[in-house]
């Protein structure tokens, strides 16, 4: 634990490039971004380079973790980039917080027709953090999402995710 070492303590890292998960170079089309725990960070990049930019295109996070109160990595920034006008839209999973769990997923379902709209809108999705459970579990959300919205059969709808997929607007970086 990070937390308790000593100052002056030396710690071995190792940085893990993605060379494809960034955004387009053209920034016309929405951004959903999707991440739980740690996979969140890219995100704030994502922002930043908004704010430098200063697009028109919006943007919609979900960030999943356990606690609200404990675990609100980068809540501070996502307030001001959503007052600032760079965060269009949110929607937060606080798995531990209630007794039902949810988690990014759940937001995801419970969004699909905005979801959609956004898929015909051409926006581009990114998911980022844990590749075991919660990338998993997010993609079947989203084929979910795409069949019930699209009116589209499990095939087509793997069909429709893979075609995203093809042309970059479906990303992952995931371990």
């Amino acid at each position: 634990q990070l937390a308790q070492l000593k100052v002056g303590q030396k710690v071995a890292v190792f940085v893990k490039s993605n060379s494809t998960f960034h955004l387009p170079s053209s920034l016309d089309a929405p951004l959903v971004m999707i991440g739980s725990g740690t996979g969140i960070a890219p995100y704030i990049g994502f922002l930043q380079h908004l704010e430098s930019q200063k697009p028109t295109v919006e943007s919609y996070l979900f960030f999943g973790e356990r606690y609200r109160a404990k675990d609100f990595l980068y809540q501070t920034e996502w307030q001001q980039f959503a007052k600032d006008g760079f965060l269009h839209k949110y929607d937060f999973a606080w798995s531990r917080d209630q007794e039902k769990k949810i988690y990014v997923q759940d937001k995801i379902r419970e969004n699909s027709t905005a979801i959609w709209q956004w898929l015909q809108d051409g926006a581009y999705f990114y998911v980022c953090g844990d590749a075991a459970k919660m990338a998993k579990d997010v993609e079947q959300a989203l084929l979910e999402v795409i069949a019930k919205e699209g009116n589209l059969n499990p095939d087509e709808a793997e069909d429709y995710l893979n075609q995203l997929r093809e042309e970059k607007r479906y990303q992952r970086d995931v371990y």
